[in-house]
């Protein structure tokens, strides 16, 4: 990384923070090289990387969980390019607080400043507030930096989307954490006081969360313990961070199709994890339940049909005992799921029967189905010639159902599979019949 800065030399940091700040503030970062778990962007070869060996920043969208460093690394990049550096947060700012960044921009634009505008929680800006970023982003104003926890697809608008790279930021892994904690240790001179399991354990406790870890370190460092702690005394002592989990937004669909996929690849327990993480961190359960019965019909339809009988019955499970006790028939039905033969033969004869639906029109059935309540319609023909199938040998009388003018069509094509074999072999049978019986 020594590399990357050569020749914009960043201004000795006037903002160091005194020897009682947070922990978080003290080992906040100096330089882009200090940032831990993100070297797909920060390195050399990453897209933020080259914008500084370039000496020329685009505006971009920083898109990653809390605690990854979004607003580190904005500040960052002012520094390593020679910009200068505000912030608004989307939460707190309105029309106002935008009007005068620009206008604040535009007076050190003419004195020869360029302006990094940092925007955090970008997404909670409302459309028409958004729109507000494209004249000054376009004429170069500002260079925008938005940060969001959200999906900017369905959180920001398209226009700003085509004027701002979208860049990744990844959850922070074991090793990055790991490394914060050392970082920790080193600025306060001791170790923590925590045997490796607890370490380890720790660490798993943030999810992700860099920051979270650093508080939570502030609060063991802070206590004097008389010796080091075990998993069992750290879980005493400490929270869990909460899983990151909003019911409206990215994180649920992207749970919720994981499930689905999980169900489909017939993987019982990737399925049963997720439907937990779901469930766990407040889904509502009737929801999951409208979702294991959709993937029983749509992924196993008549493979197994009591596929979807085991969904309603959980549901009726669920609504006769409640949570928690009713949550267990949930988890009946999604193991049912994962481990039922799978045929999307309802699902794709569906499609194809209402496609020729749309496409045919009106086409009426052959008279000699219609019924014929009155004289003129009999006389019209409606009803001649209809064949009872029960009269008929084996209950099937072969006849055409198909509107005149439309050929036979084949939407259902059973799977082979589970119950749909047994449906593959009669439907076969059938069809050698209607032959026989033409012939």
């Amino acid at each position: 990384m020594a590399d990357l800065f050569a020749g914009f030399e960043p201004p000795a940091p006037t903002n160091i923070p005194p020897a009682d700040a947070p922990l978080a503030d003290r080992l906040r970062p100096r330089m882009l090289a200090e940032v831990v778990g993100q070297d797909h962007l920060t390195g050399p070869d990453g897209a933020i990387g080259r914008m500084v060996a370039a000496g020329r920043l685009s505006s971009m969208i920083l898109w990653g969980p809390p605690g990854t460093g979004k607003t580190t690394i904005a500040r960052l990049l002012a520094d390593a390019v020679g910009l200068r550096f505000t912030s608004i947060s989307a939460v707190f700012s309105g029309v106002a607080d935008l009007k005068k960044a620009f206008a604040e921009a535009k007076d050190h634009g003419r004195a020869g400043k360029r302006t990094l505008l940092f925007v955090d929680e970008i997404h909670r800006f409302n459309r028409a507030q958004q729109d507000g970023f494209l004249p000054f982003v376009e004429d170069g104003t500002v260079t925008l930096v938005g940060a969001t926890t959200e999906n900017p697809s369905f959180e920001l608008n398209a226009a700003l989307l085509s004027r701002a790279q979208v860049l990744i930021l990844h959850r922070l892994d074991r090793a990055a954490l790991d490394q914060l904690l050392t970082r920790a240790e080193e600025v306060e001179g001791r170790p923590l006081p925590l045997d490796p399991a607890a370490r380890d354990a720790l660490i798993a406790s943030a999810d992700g969360d860099g920051r979270f870890l650093l508080n939570q370190a502030e609060t063991l460092f802070a206590i004097d313990l008389p010796a080091p702690l075990d998993p069992a005394g750290l879980s005493a002592l400490l929270q869990r961070r909460v899983a990151v989990y909003d019911k409206d937004r990215e994180g649920h669909y992207g749970l919720i199709s994981a499930l689905h996929k999980s169900i489909r690849g017939s993987d019982p327990q990737a399925a049963l994890y997720y439907m937990a993480r779901m469930l766990v961190a407040g889904e509502e359960p009737l929801y999951v339940l409208r979702r294991l019965t959709r993937a029983a019909v749509e992924d196993i339809g008549l493979a197994d049909p009591q596929a979807l009988v085991q969904c309603i019955a959980a549901k009726d499970t669920y609504d006769f005992l409640g949570s928690p006790e009713g949550e267990l028939a949930i988890v009946q039905a999604c193991l049912y799921l994962a481990t039922a033969p799978k045929s999307n033969a309802v699902y794709t004869a569906q499609k194809a029967a209402w496609r020729a639906a749309k496409e045919g029109g009106s086409l009426s059935p052959p008279k000699h189905i219609l019924g014929a309540p009155t004289k003129l319609m009999r006389d019209m023909g409606y009803g001649a010639g209809y064949e009872y199938d029960h009269d008929s040998e084996e209950a099937f009388s072969g006849a055409d159902y198909w509107p005149e003018g439309m050929a036979p069509q084949r939407f259902y094509e059973p799977s082979g599979r589970g119950h749909e074999k047994r449906v593959a072999e009669r439907m076969a049978w059938w069809e050698e019949m209607r032959h026989a019986k033409r012939d």
